[in-house]
C-alpha cells in the first residue's frame, strides 16, 4: 500500500501502459487511443517512475511485458473496467440508455443485420456508447458471463445459465448450390433427403450455424463433406459457387451474398423448414437488464422495417 504522501498512477497512465500491454507496439497502441506516441510514452515512463519499477523491455525492434509489467497489466485492466462500471453505474443512475454498451455479435449474423441495427442506435438512443465485437458463439458468450461484452447477438437458444434471451427472429435455411447443378433445373421445395445424395460444404469449428447444419443433415442421415471447410460465411458461398458442393445458407445472408455474380442458385426445402432462431442475450444479474429489454423490442423494429427476409417474433 502506498503512502499517503506518495504519487499513485493515474487512470490516464494505466490506459496508456495496458495499450502498450495489448500491442506489444507504442506507435499501434498510441494510434488506438488516438493519443501522439511521445505523450503516450511519457505516460508510460511516469506509470514505472510512479511504481518505482521497469515494466517493459525496451529494444530497437519490439516492446516485451517484464515479470511485473504482467502483473500490473493484468491489475490495470481490472481498476479500467471497474471505473468504466462506475461510470456506466452513474450514467445509468441519471438517466437510461447512456454509457457504453458492449454489443457482440456472431458473424453469420453481423454484416447481414447490423446495417439494419446500427443507424436505429444512433437516431434513437444518440446517447448510448455503443461497441462492436465480432467473434464466434463460444467466444461472445464467455465474454457476456465475465462482463466483457453487455449483451450477444446470436443463434438461441444458447443453453447458457444466467442469460435472459431475447428471441428476435426465425429465418428459413436455403439449399445453395451451382447455378449449373441438375437441382437448378426445378423450382418447387425440396425434401429434406436430397441431402443424402450431396456433398455438403460447412463452416468451420466454433460456427453455431455449422452445428445447425449437421443437425439438419443428421435427422436425414446426410453427410458433410470432411474435406472442404470455410472460415466465414461469404468464402463458403464461393466455394460452393466454384463447384465443391451445396450448403445450407441462411435466408438473412441471401440479398447480401448473391447480389454479387455469384454463379448461385437456391431452393427452399419443404415444411418442415430447416433454420434458427436469432436473439438478444444478457445476464440477468445486469442492473441494466431492463434496458437490454426494450432494446430488443427496437431490434424487433428496426429488422422489421428493415424488411429483412426474416420471420421477426412478436
Amino acid at each position: 500500500m502506498f503512502p499517503i504522501n506518495e504519487p499513485t498512477p493515474t487512470l490516464a497512465q494505466l490506459r496508456a501502459f495496458l495499450a502498450v500491454a495489448d500491442h506489444l507496439h507504442f506507435r499501434e497502441a498510441a494510434v488506438s487511443l488516438r493519443m501522439s506516441q511521445p505523450a503516450l510514452s511519457s505516460a508510460v515512463s511516469a506509470l514505472e517512475e510512479t511504481l518505482h519499477t521497469q515494466l517493459l523491455e525496451r529494444t530497437t525492434r519490439k516492446v516485451l511485458l517484464t515479470p511485473a509489467g504482467d502483473r500490473v497489466a493484468v491489475h490495470a485492466a481490472r481498476v479500467l473496467k471497474a471505473v468504466e462500471g462506475l461510470m456506466g453505474e452513474v450514467a445509468h443512475s441519471r438517466e437510461p440508455f447512456h454509457g457504453p454498451a458492449h454489443l457482440g455479435v456472431i458473424p453469420t449474423v453481423a454484416p447481414y443485420v447490423l446495417p439494419a441495427l446500427l443507424p436505429m442506435f444512433a437516431r434513437r438512443f444518440p446517447r448510448l456508447k455503443l461497441t462492436v465485437h465480432e467473434a464466434k458463439t463460444e467466444t461472445i458468450l464467455e465474454e457476456v458471463r465475465d462482463g466483457r461484452l453487455d449483451l450477444v447477438l446470436l443463434a438461441l437458444p444458447t443453453e447458457a445459465a444466467g442469460l435472459v434471451e431475447e428471441p428476435l427472429y426465425d429465418e428459413d435455411f436455403l439449399l445453395a448450390f451451382p447455378s449449373d447443378h441438375p437441382l437448378a433445373e426445378g423450382d418447387g421445395p425440396l425434401d429434406r433427403d436430397v441431402l443424402k445424395g450431396l456433398d455438403i460444404v460447412l463452416l468451420n469449428q466454433g460456427h453455431c450455424l455449422r452445428e445447425q447444419a449437421i443437425d439438419v443433415c443428421r435427422e436425414v442421415g446426410a453427410r458433410a463433406t470432411a474435406a472442404t471447410y470455410a472460415t466465414s460465411l461469404p468464402t463458403l458461398v464461393q466455394l460452393v459457387a466454384g463447384g465443391l458442393g451445396v450448403t445450407l445458407l441462411p435466408e438473412s445472408a441471401v440479398p447480401v451474398e448473391t447480389g454479387k455474380r455469384v454463379r448461385l442458385a437456391l431452393r427452399r426445402f419443404q415444411s418442415p423448414t430447416p433454420g434458427r432462431t436469432i436473439g438478444l442475450a444478457y445476464r440477468a444479474s445486469s442492473a441494466r437488464a431492463p434496458e437490454y429489454a426494450q432494446l430488443a423490442k427496437a431490434v424487433r423494429g428496426a429488422i422489421r422495417a428493415k424488411r429483412l427476409p426474416v420471420r421477426v417474433t412478436s
